[in-house]
């Protein structure tokens, strides 16, 4: 829904005019767009990022796509249904989840990334901890970095971002994914996340990448209990006040079954609920599996603030 800032005329996919600015008040976000190389997204609209994992074990499509050629398939079927971004992984982060070495990460990642940037118009993310991967997938043509880890895993990796003008992600996570569980202790859940993405800001200015270019994500279910994730979605606007695009991922995740009793695969009605709330609540990056059933649930959440943009 993002998509490239428009010269002229409506934003595409929405019909809204083009208003000079963020849906957010200009004291928390400095502004709409979000850059990553010659890319910009509009965050003035929600930005839909689709999923594409390359790992044999992910929580919910693990293995789904096990070569680049059905990987390749899957994302065309995203960006058709209107996906402003692919995020691409090789390693789970799942709780409890291995780390994977840097050769086989880069393994999984680098044909699909090379394939996709001469194949699609969106901008490709690489979702990855290490500056040897983003290094790769950046020289191979993709356009940003989704670091879950907020800058805390590899020092590196902010420079890296720094000198291709890559976009950067910053989620808050604690630990690794093998050990985050343990660390899902707050007195106050959103002060805490929130002080503790301020910190990876900082860093990644530090390496000198530009603020235009960060967007944020409070890693929901990365060392929170399901009762501190939906807390998270309840308190965004306090994570909205740093000044950066909000991201959140709560696509098909445990909080989710947590409420609805329900397995990965059934939770697509979850998802769309806790992306419109999120929405209302500041989030203006939408990173998720099911990319046509988020779309419409956010158009229609977009529509309802901006009646005008409606025929």
């Amino acid at each position: 829904m993002g998509g490239s800032p428009p010269e002229s005329g409506s934003i595409p996919g929405t019909g809204t005019p083009p208003a000079g600015g963020s849906l957010l008040e200009p004291a928390r976000q400095a502004g709409p767009l979000w850059r990553l190389r010659d890319r910009a997204l509009d965050t003035s609209v929600p930005v839909v990022m689709g999923i594409v994992n390359l790992t044999p074990d992910s929580f919910s499509d693990g293995g789904a796509w096990p070569t680049v050629a059905a990987a390749l398939h899957a994302a065309e079927r995203m960006v058709r249904d209107g996906a402003d971004i692919l995020d691409v992984g090789g390693e789970s982060t799942r709780p409890g989840a291995d780390a994977v070495p840097a050769p086989e990460e880069l393994r999984r990642v680098l044909p699909f990334v090379t394939a996709a940037v001469e194949h699609f118009d969106v901008p490709i993310s690489v979702d990855t901890r290490k500056a040897a991967v983003a290094e790769a997938a950046l020289e191979a043509g993709a356009h940003g970095v989704n670091d879950v880890s907020g800058l805390r895993h590899d020092g590196r990796l902010a420079r890296v971002v720094a000198q291709t003008g890559a976009g950067l992600t910053l989620m808050h996570m604690r630990g690794e994914p093998g050990t985050m569980a343990r660390f899902a202790r707050y007195r106050n859940v959103v002060e805490e996340v929130r002080s503790e993405l301020a910190e990876s800001v900082d860093r990644a200015l530090a390496g000198g990448v530009e603020r235009d270019r960060i967007v944020v994500d409070p890693g929901i279910g990365f060392a929170k209990t399901p009762a501190q994730s939906l807390e998270l979605l309840a308190g965004l606007e306090r994570l909205a006040d740093l000044g950066f695009p909000l991201m959140v991922g709560p696509s098909r995740k445990s909080f989710l079954g947590a409420v609805l009793g329900l397995p990965p695969g059934e939770r697509v009605e979850g998802t769309l609920a806790a992306c419109v709330a999120a929405y209302v609540s500041g989030a203006r990056v939408f990173r998720v599996h099911d990319v046509q059933a988020v779309i419409r649930a956010l158009r229609v959440a977009h529509a309802i603030r901006h009646p005008e943009g409606v025929a």
